[in-house]
């Protein structure tokens, strides 16, 4: 018997990836999705398009590294994912992307610095780069997790960048602004260094961030 939950849950997992594929967030088979899914997450399986995926082949993981019988190898990163979901409670989806403008500055360990207020919205003051571990390691899985920390999203060397969200949504709606803002500051780059708005600034603006929109109206 097919539980509804469970479907749309893969389901979702699916059509973030077929997001990055097809705005080139994360082009071909690279990158991966997933969500909190009970006690451990569904996950993308590794080496497959995203447009090939049914919602048989997303994987369901115990955080500790447990398949169900017969299910699909899990994407390489499942550490990196676990180990989030571990530290983060409230993280409930993530997206790890390797777009163009994250991939330009991570290869060149820069942290995304306060030049734009939007930078904010990611958590906190800055966008951090995590230091470079190859890819699928718990070492990576713990240099995620340490650049994360009171943020949303973070550069990884060398290799791209990852957002976490309350919902798959959130996270797909985050690495999208995590690009959009490496694309700008590579732009501001070629003329010099931008100035940087202060601390103070950026705590005002988080503040700002957090009654913005429609949450919180009766």
């Amino acid at each position: 018997m097919i539980d509804p939950d469970e479907d749309w849950a893969r389901q979702s997992v699916i059509d973030a990836g077929l997001d990055l594929e097809r705005t080139g967030l994360s082009p071909q088979q690279s990158g991966n999705v997933s969500i909190r899914f009970r006690d451990g997450m569904l996950i993308t399986p590794t080496g497959m398009s995203y447009s090939d995926l049914l919602p048989g082949d997303i994987v369901w993981m115990g955080l500790d590294g447990r398949t169900s019988a017969g299910a699909r190898a899990p994407s390489s990163e499942w550490q990196m994912h676990a180990a989030i979901y571990a530290a983060r409670a409230e993280a409930e989806a993530i997206v790890h992307a390797h777009s163009d403008f994250a991939v330009t500055l991570a290869v060149m360990k820069r942290d995304i610095p306060p030049f734009h207020y939007m930078v904010a919205l990611l958590g906190g003051r800055d966008i951090r780069c995590a230091p470079y571990a190859t890819f699928g390691s718990a070492e990576l899985a713990q240099h995620a997790v340490t650049a994360l920390q009171s943020r949303k999203a973070c550069l990884l060397a060398h290799h791209g960048q990852i957002a976490l969200g309350r919902d798959i949504g959130e996270a797909l709606k985050l690495a999208h602004e995590v690009e959009t803002l490496a694309g700008q500051y590579w732009r501001a780059l070629q003329i010099g260094e931008p100035e940087l708005l202060d601390d103070e600034e950026m705590r005002r603006v988080a503040e700002k961030f957090g009654s913005y929109g429609q949450a919180g109206r009766g």
